[in-house]
């Protein structure tokens, strides 16, 4: 062999070298796409929220609402435009998703949430309880939510709410419709 060719064969190759530069421009990039998608959703939020502004403030219970005729705990998962299961409501904190604790009265629904804005439906603004399947953002299997309709303002709106226990949500159906029945048969 000739010695340039020897030198040649000798010599190692050198491990390819990372472009340091490079691969942090991508990190950085990749990051501010993520937080400007992030800052547009929560601006899409406050928009929704402005839209809803001329919902009024959320009813507060009465300092006596009455002994309970049930108490559920579980998760808030949402309010929506009634029959609309994906116009979430967003305006005085109602979208935001919380544990609950509900207490029916004969004065109305009184919901309890730690970490959110609690609010108190009156017995007369009840319209109507069902088990569905989603309400905006979160879908489960047919009947595993408790939705519950009510009016605020001129609106209607379906709250969804889950129970720790699943088997008394169908009981809270029932016991809903009748109080709303009864009240309705009072108001005539």
């Amino acid at each position: 062999m000739t010695p340039a060719l020897i030198n040649m064969a000798a010599e190692p190759k050198s491990a390819e070298v990372t472009d340091w530069a490079a691969r942090i421009g991508w990190v950085v990039g990749l990051l501010l796409f993520v937080a400007f998608v992030y800052w547009l959703m929560r601006q899409g939020w406050k928009w929704r929220g402005s839209l809803q502004s001329d919902l009024p403030e959320l009813p507060t219970a009465p300092t006596g609402p009455g002994t309970a005729k049930l108490r559920l705990t579980g998760r808030y998962h949402g309010s929506t435009t009634a029959g609309q299961w994906l116009d979430r409501i967003v305006a005085h904190g109602l979208g935001v998703r919380s544990r609950a604790e509900l207490t029916l009265t004969d004065a109305g629904l009184v919901v309890v949430r730690p970490g959110a804005q609690d609010f108190f439906v009156p017995a007369e603004a009840l319209r109507g309880a069902r088990l569905d399947k989603g309400i905006a953002g979160k879908v489960l299997a047919e009947g595993g939510l408790l939705i519950v309709t009510w009016a605020h303002g001129d609106r209607l709106i379906d709250s969804g709410f889950r129970s720790d226990h699943a088997a008394e949500q169908s009981t809270w159906v029932d016991t809903l419709t009748n109080m709303i029945n009864t009240t309705e048969g009072t108001a005539r």
